[in-house]
């Protein structure tokens, strides 16, 4: 009869594969609650002037300082819009692409659920907005006030669901 023998070292590397391969991942920075992709709830948002928006989803994606936000919905009279921008939390100005009522925006973070913005179009304040995510992480609501491309006074609440 033939024994075999495995070298310490191979059981070594055999063992130490499968305590990497077993062990739970790293811990990481739990997700920013406003990242994600959020639907609007028309039956529970509220628009002055109205009418409201036929539909809106908005993907926000937060890393650190910074925000990306992509905006694509159907107006009231059934055109495309949307809104892009990327800004970090430090109250500097930044571009916004395909907002007719606004041209930049600054973000200022209230706390770990709250984010406000402030909204400029040729370097004028025109808007002011907060969003809120509720402590579920399951709806987001945006409030603003200001006044709109056409110089009406705007007043609206956006409820959003996560999606």
């Amino acid at each position: 009869m033939t024994s075999f023998r495995v070298p310490v070292a191979v059981v070594g590397f055999v063992v130490l594969i499968g305590l990497v391969v077993l062990s739970p991942p790293p811990l990481t920075a739990q997700a920013d609650p406003h990242t994600g992709t959020w639907v609007l709830n028309v039956a529970k948002s509220s628009y002055t002037p109205g009418p409201p928006p036929k539909e809106q989803t908005s993907v926000f994606t937060v890393t650190g300082q910074t925000v990306k936000a992509a905006t694509k919905g159907i107006s009231a009279d059934g055109k495309p819009t949307g809104t892009d921008y990327t800004a970090n939390f430090d109250g500097k100005d930044y571009p916004v692409k395909g907002n007719p009522d606004w041209d930049a925006v600054s973000l200022r973070r209230v706390d770990s659920q709250t984010i406000e913005f402030t909204r400029k179009r040729a370097g004028k304040v025109v808007q002011t907005a907060t969003s809120a995510v509720s402590k579920d992480g399951r709806t987001r609501t945006v409030t603003a006030s200001g006044v709109n491309a056409q110089g009406q006074k705007i007043q609206t609440t956006g409820v959003y669901d996560k999606k």
